[in-house]
C-alpha cells in the first residue's frame, strides 16, 4: 500500500514539474515577444530616421554639386571665352578703329579740299582785281558828256557784269570810308587831322579792298582822319 501510494506521489510530482516547465516555458516564450514587438517598432524608427538623415545629406549634397557646377560654369563663361567669340570681338574692334580712321581721314581730305579750292580761288581773284580797278579808274575819268557814247556805255555794262560775276562768287568788297580803322581789312597808308570825322575813322580810300567769303583777299588802302 505505502508502495502504491509513493508511486502515486511520484507520478504527481511529475505532472506538476511537467506543468510548472510548460508554464515558464509559456512564460519565456511571451517575454520574447513581447521583448521583440517592443524592440522592433524601435529599430524601424531609427532605421526610417537615417534612412530620411541619409536621403536629407545625399540631396543637400546633390543640390551643392549641382550649386557649384552652374556656378562653375557661370563664371568660367565669364573668364574664358570662346575662340569664336574672341575672334568676332577682335575683328569688331579693328574694324571700328579703322571706320574711326578712314572718317578722320574724310574730314582731314575735306578740309584740305575746302582750303586748296580756297586758295586757288583767292588766287584767281587777286588776278582779276587790278582788271576791276582799270575798269574804275577809266570809267571814273569819263566825263559827263563822254557817258552817252555807246562805246563808254559798253565799257560799265562789261564793268557791271564782272562786278556781278564775282559777288555771285562770293566776292565782296570792304567797307572803308566813315567806318573805323580795323588793321583785319585796311592798310593806313596816310594819318590827317580832320574835325569832321571822328577819332581813329577812315577819310578816304585810295584802292579798295576785296574779300573772298570770309577771308581777306585784298586790304583796302586807306587815310585815317585823328
Amino acid at each position: 500500500m505505502n508502495q502504491e501510494k509513493s508511486q502515486e506521489e511520484m507520478v504527481k510530482e511529475a505532472v506538476e514539474e511537467a506543468k510548472k516547465a510548460a508554464e515558464q516555458a509559456a512564460v519565456a516564450e511571451e517575454t520574447s515577444d513581447a521583448g521583440d514587438s517592443k524592440e522592433k517598432p524601435l529599430d524601424a524608427k531609427a532605421s526610417e530616421e537615417t534612412e530620411a538623415a541619409g536621403e536629407a545629406e545625399e540631396t543637400e549634397a546633390s543640390e551643392e554639386a549641382e550649386a557649384g557646377e552652374k556656378k562653375g560654369k557661370f563664371f568660367g563663361k565669364k573668364n574664358k571665352k570662346d575662340k569664336k567669340d574672341e575672334k568676332i570681338e577682335e575683328l569688331t574692334d579693328k574694324l571700328t578703329r579703322q571706320m574711326a580712321e578712314f572718317d578722320n581721314f574724310r574730314k582731314r581730305t575735306e578740309r584740305e579740299k575746302s582750303q586748296m579750292y580756297e586758295i586757288g580761288a583767292k588766287d584767281i581773284i587777286e588776278k582779276i582785281l587790278p582788271v576791276v580797278d582799270n575798269f574804275e579808274r577809266g570809267l571814273g575819268a569819263v566825263s559827263e558828256e563822254e557817258k552817252a557814247d555807246p562805246f563808254i556805255q559798253g565799257m560799265d555794262k562789261i564793268y557791271k557784269q564782272l562786278m556781278t560775276t564775282l559777288e555771285e562768287a562770293g566776292v565782296k568788297p570792304i567797307e572803308a570810308v566813315g567806318q573805323e580803322f580795323n588793321p583785319d581789312f585796311h592798310n593806313a597808308v596816310m594819318h590827317v587831322e580832320d574835325e569832321n570825322f571822328g577819332e581813329n575813322i577812315v577819310a578816304e580810300e585810295f584802292q579798295k579792298g576785296y574779300m573772298y567769303r570770309e577771308s581777306v583777299v585784298r586790304h583796302s588802302m586807306v587815310k585815317v582822319a585823328n
